[in-house]
């Protein structure tokens, strides 16, 4: 993603590119934290007018919100795009394309019908805040993680894959005890109750009537309490085993892709090379 600031920028676009772009600046943190503000207000909004009672007093309200909250994510998008010096990379990024999304459902809500809702693609915004307040020593923990989840992933690959052969094998097995006059009138149907009981969801639509049956829906309950806890000692295992501690990470921010998270001995950036 190239956010560098466009060549022979004048100098409003210079000052403008500091206040939208670098976090590190005091009006940058000023104008991300308020940018913050009016997403999450945004999507409050977009939820209060889902409430029927609240939409039916204060609709119009809402509705005005939305549409100034819509124009003012609007300009800061096409703001983005006047001042870095490749606009259609910036549009192509992960980031503009979310900036792009949190302006569509309103615009889109003309035509479609309740496509409005679909603002709380907003929130995804919010992961600016690890930019603004300098969160990127969490990232070295999110690797940590990461990495144990890696580690475990075929494990986790077999106990899934005998947890639905075990789910097939009693829900063919419930079709054929209980039949169809309890309710179970599919071996699909059988199988989405044992995974309900499994999981001890238990939503109760479905419950085996005969002796036999319930007999096995407990059995199936009891190794449902066995079955939760195996993926959490898999990776709470390989988490405990001894590792290097996750390596610390300095908040320097790359001047030309804002990439964060780089290692303390680094001297360039780890995204796109440039010299921090």
């Amino acid at each position: 993603m190239d956010i560098r600031l466009r060549d022979n920028a004048s100098s409003w676009q210079q000052k403008l590119y500091q206040v939208i772009f670098e976090s590190d600046t005091r009006a940058g943190q000023l104008f991300d934290i308020a940018l913050l503000v009016a997403i999450v207000l945004s999507v409050v909004a977009v939820m209060l007018e889902s409430v029927t009672s609240i939409s039916a007093r204060y609709g119009p309200v809402l509705r005005a919100l939305e549409w100034v909250f819509t124009g003012l994510f609007l300009v800061e998008y096409l703001l983005r795009l006047l001042v870095v010096r490749r606009p259609l990379a910036y549009a192509l990024s992960w980031l503009g394309i979310i900036d792009f999304l949190a302006i569509v459902p309103t615009l889109a809500a003309l035509v479609l019908a309740g496509s409005r809702y679909l603002l709380v693609i907003r929130t995804l915004r919010l992961l600016r805040v690890f930019r603004i307040f300098k969160l990127g020593q969490f990232i070295g923990e999110g690797e940590f993680i990461l990495s144990a989840l890696r580690a475990s992933r075929f494990k986790i690959l077999v106990f899934l894959s005998s947890v639905v052969t075990l789910a097939v094998v009693v829900g063919t097995l419930m079709y054929v005890v209980e039949g169809g006059q309890n309710g179970f009138t599919s071996i699909p149907k059988s199988i989405y109750w044992a995974i309900v009981t499994m999981t001890t969801v238990g939503y109760g639509d479905i419950s085996p009537a005969t002796v036999l049956g319930q007999t096995l829906a407990s059995v199936l309950m009891i190794m449902g309490y066995a079955i939760i806890a195996v993926p959490t000692g898999i990776v709470s295992a390989q988490m405990a085993l001894p590792a290097t501690k996750p390596p610390a990470y300095k908040e320097a921010v790359c001047h030309v892709c804002q990439a964060q998270g780089h290692r303390p001995d680094a001297d360039y950036c780890w995204r796109c090379g440039e010299k921090l």
